[in-house]
């Protein structure tokens, strides 16, 4: 951005605008260096800042990973196809500029460089970038990158200490290493699809198809683990190199794996008991009463279907909540821990839920709060947004999208990223950018391209327009 600044005032100096297109210019570069002090003063005490990712990687996996890291510090570089960019651009609904508004977060604190890597020349710009890089991060099928030359063996010689973050669905090794990594095919083969569902009444496995969550749930797991191996594997290197050990390594991160990772007790319960552990609906197998229950629907819609959620596992709470339904009946010895009222769950979801559904969901949440049971209303986003908790926490931010001097643009609400370091200001510093924003700012500024030879790629079709 410096040296963007730079040029436009020396190219002003020569033609000699207008005094009025000189102010506008004056005011302009104002803003953008208090936006460029702001931000410097902010990384200062983010806990990754001075870590420089390459994120070569595209849609949810590798970017959500890109996404954690650049939040908390990291300057993520971010390359992608000129023209087109990451498909995730124009997934879903769309903004008043043809971009997804779900670009705009998942990108958010990143850089944009178009750059071919079908091309060598292209390959080759990225292998300047990655030797000058802390963390490359990818998410293509094992063995693209020992394709195009820029796997470990070919770039550890030129940078030891570099992290090689890599996200597939299977893992870099094994005889499903070379299939397509698709989150709902892992999520499948992990066994977290088949305990999403109802269960058949008689044998209690899956009738019918599974349930899947409204999201791309084993994609965003992968990159939880994979920042999580990303900040592990840079205190391995601190460690490493304070010892005079090369610090480099890979973190090799697989969606089937990382849904394997929330399995809790179902393998060690079905090696030592023979449980396979089939759905059970929007209860938990083995824990009762956790449950979402119907209630009567909201006068303001009338038409919706209403719920809540009530978890009241605990000896004590259950009590309380038996007591609030007008069920004491199901209390005492026969109800008293958990094992016993597994026997007796039927009974126990049918007094609940004929208690619910005699009110509205607002109205059974004041009830139970009232005596300390855990519950609360399933809410839609349009509730989560309005929420006093969420606001009071801060959980949605919003982040400008436009011009920095904030003459042309919009805000777009997006969900914070959490966890909350105390002494941290982790807020959004700029929505996820227009495609091939930062070509110049990293191709010139960082790599030392002359402006000839980015105009020579730009016309050879090797990295996309400035």
């Amino acid at each position: 951005m410096r040296n963007m600044l730079t040029r436009t005032c020396s190219k002003l100096n020569k033609t000699g605008p207008p005094l009025s297109s000189v102010k506008r210019l004056e005011r302009t570069v104002t803003s953008c260096r208090r936006f460029i002090t702001s931000q410097g003063n902010a990384l200062q005490d983010l806990p990754l800042s001075g870590i420089r990712v390459l994120e070569i990687g595209q849609v949810i996996a590798g970017p959500f990973c890109g996404q954690l890291l650049g939040h908390y510090g990291a300057e993520v570089i971010k390359v992608e196809p000129p023209n087109v960019g990451d498909p995730l651009r124009v997934w879903r609904e769309l903004d008043v500029d043809g971009v997804s508004p779900w670009w705009r977060s998942i990108a958010r604190n990143k850089k944009s460089v178009t750059i071919d890597l079908r091309k060598e020349e292209g390959r080759d710009l990225v292998r300047k970038l990655a030797i000058k890089s802390d963390v490359l991060l990818e998410n293509f099928k094992p063995g693209t990158l020992e394709k195009w030359k820029l796997g470990p063996e070919d770039l550890h010689p030129h940078n030891p200490s570099l992290i090689f973050t890599r996200v597939s669905g299977y893992g870099q090794t094994g005889p499903w290493a070379s299939r397509p990594g698709y989150a709902s095919v892992c999520e499948a083969q992990s066994g977290f699809r088949y305990i999403n569902g109802y269960p058949d009444p008689e044998t209690g496995m899956l009738d019918g198809p599974p349930v899947r969550p409204n999201i791309s749930l084993g994609d965003s797991v992968a990159g939880l683990h994979a920042a999580l191996g990303t900040v592990l594997a840079l205190l391995s290197r601190k460690a490493k190199e304070a010892r005079g050990q090369v610090g480099g390594q890979t973190v090799d991160v697989s969606i089937l794996e990382s849904m394997m990772n929330l399995m809790e007790g179902i393998i060690p319960e079905y090696d030592r008991k023979g449980k396979i552990r089939g759905p059970s609906g929007s209860s938990v197998t083995g824990i009762v009463p956790t449950n979402a229950y119907p209630c009567k629907p909201s006068p303001s819609s009338p038409d919706i279907p209403s719920f809540i959620v009530i978890g009241a596992n605990a000896d004590s709470m259950y009590v309380r909540l038996m007591t609030a339904v007008g069920r004491p009946d199901l209390t005492g010895p026969a109800f008293a821990h958990n094992h016993h009222r597994v026997a007796r769950q039927q009974e126990i979801e049918d007094a609940i839920s004929s208690w619910t559904r005699e009110h509205t969901a607002e109205e059974v949440e004041e009830v139970l709060q009232g005596v300390g049971v855990p519950s609360g209303r399933v809410l839609s986003v349009k509730e989560i947004v309005d929420n006093p908790q969420v606001k009071a926490r801060g959980l949605v931010e919003e982040v400008w999208v436009g011009d920095e001097a904030r003459e042309k643009g919009w805000n777009v609400k997006m969900p914070k990223v959490t966890p909350v370091l105390e002494g941290c200001d982790t807020k959004t510093r700029w929505a996820g950018p227009d495609l091939g924003q930062h070509n110049r700012e990293v191709l010139v500024g960082e790599l030392g391209l002359s402006e000839a030879e980015l105009t020579r790629l730009q016309e050879d079709g090797i990295i996309g327009q400035c």
